[in-house]
């Protein structure tokens, strides 16, 4: 049995009989959810999480899009302390406050959305983006509580306002609290709009429910990354509600476009500079 107690070699490098290294390659390499090629991460990384064969968007989080947006990725984050209670008491396969503290220790962020400050491009602007990964980027109080308060910073600093959609919808562990955020937000919008500044709302993939159903589709240019599934409600909903087969695409962001639902669909290598001259279009 020596077999079965020999040393076993290293999990980070092999020596082979001449002496020489085999460096381990796992996690150097990706395949793309889309074409099925396997691609260099790296190569990966510097496209902006785009895949270089098809140009298939991987999903990214909050951080990372902020990252990717602000100069340098420089920001300033706001309302980083506020967090959601538990109006209802509600419990499904767990307790709704165990489940945000579990949310909170996997992706080291107090609730679904990152509003922050910081330049684009040199303009000064405000931008939230939405964390899928906190309960599917769900919306409840303090998603819509953050949001508007950095609606009320554009409008007091006449910042442009920037929201990145990535979400299933309305959180439904807060029920009707949650739903009346879609008010809430769609308020708050309408003041900025009126003191003229300008909103671009990006909606990335998935976003759908009543996140769609507000604030994402009410932005001065609404514009989405190739590929985005945009929607209320999903197709196999539908499908299911209407009895028929829907069209090859439904609810994908060149559908959208096509349809007249959408203003632009931007690549996220281009996304940076498009913004940047959006906002020179309105502002000057």
């Amino acid at each position: 049995m020596a077999w079965f107690t020999r040393q076993k070699p290293s999990l980070e490098e092999n020596p082979d009989p001449d002496g020489e290294r085999n460096v381990r390659t796992e996690g150097l390499w990706r395949k793309c959810e889309s074409c099925g090629q396997i691609v260099w991460r790296k190569a990966v990384e510097e496209n902006q999480e785009v895949c270089p064969k098809c140009g298939h968007h991987f999903r990214i989080g909050a951080a990372q899009r902020l990252r990717q947006l602000f100069d340098d990725g420089v920001y300033t984050p706001y309302d980083a302390d506020l967090r959601s209670s538990d109006p209802l008491g509600f419990v499904d396969s767990k307790p709704y406050t165990q489940r945000l503290q579990d949310m909170e220790k996997a992706t080291q962020l107090p609730d679904a959305v990152i509003c922050a400050a910081g330049k684009l491009n040199g303009r000064q602007v405000q931008i939230c983006a939405l964390e899928l990964k906190f309960i599917g980027g769900s919306m409840g109080a303090v998603v819509g509580e953050k949001i508007t308060r950095a609606i009320e910073r554009s409008i007091a600093a006449r910042n442009p306002l920037v929201i990145v959609s990535a979400s299933g919808g309305a959180r439904m562990q807060e029920g009707a609290i949650s739903l009346m955020q879609l008010a809430k937000l769609s308020a708050a919008l309408m003041r900025l709009d009126e003191a003229g500044i300008p909103y671009v709302s990006i909606l990335t993939d998935p976003t759908t429910g009543g996140v769609t159903a507000s604030f994402a589709m009410l932005g001065d240019l609404n514009i989405a990354e190739p590929g985005a599934l945009i929607g209320f409600a999903g197709p196999r909903v539908i499908e299911q509600t209407i009895r028929q087969k829907l069209p090859e695409g439904f609810q994908r962001s060149e559908f959208l476009l096509e349809h007249g639902f959408l203003d632009a669909v931007v690549k996220r290598t281009d996304l940076k500079n498009y913004l940047a001259g959006t906002f020179s279009f309105f502002l000057g």
